[in-house]
């Protein structure tokens, strides 16, 4: 009997993700198929929770695919995620002379310690535009998965 994928369990895996609504649809996000297998540690936050219960249940040698609506992939974008920032405060965080450019992501230091990201959009001499949502936020996701092993 192989094992059986719990909510704890630590995974190998060949995964891929494809956007499956919105104006990339069918674009592939990410793609383990044709490289080195990824690791999952189940619980831990590094794919959503409905993203991690669609393998719940399901064993080693495993093939399934699976398409889930964006409230249970990454959420649907907020638009209050989309704000503006200070050039001063992008100095402060990123070096006076960092040079951006739309579409680059930028991190940040959140005040309780933690770092956060954000896809920049427009820029100018006064401040810039930062999208703050997940970049997959707001679309649906088919999940194709192959499941090497389970601990």
């Amino acid at each position: 009997m192989n094992n059986l994928i719990r909510a704890d369990s630590y995974l190998t895996l060949h995964y891929r993700i494809v956007l499956a609504s919105g104006p990339a649809e069918g674009e592939v996000f990410i793609d383990t198929f044709d490289g080195r297998p990824a690791t999952l540690q189940m619980g831990s936050g590094q794919w959503s929770p409905d993203m991690e219960a669609a393998l719940v249940g399901h064993g080693e040698g495993e093939r399934l695919s699976v398409t889930l609506p964006p409230t249970a992939a990454y959420g649907q974008r907020n638009p209050e995620l989309v704000q503006r920032v200070s050039r001063a405060m992008l100095s402060e965080h990123a070096g006076e002379d960092a040079a951006f450019d739309p579409g680059d992501m930028v991190e940040f230091a959140a005040p309780n310690g933690g770092r956060y990201s954000g896809i920049l959009k427009e820029i100018n001499d006064e401040w810039a535009l930062f999208d703050f949502n997940h970049p997959l936020a707001g679309n649906a996701l088919t999940l194709d998965v192959a499941i090497l092993g389970v601990l």
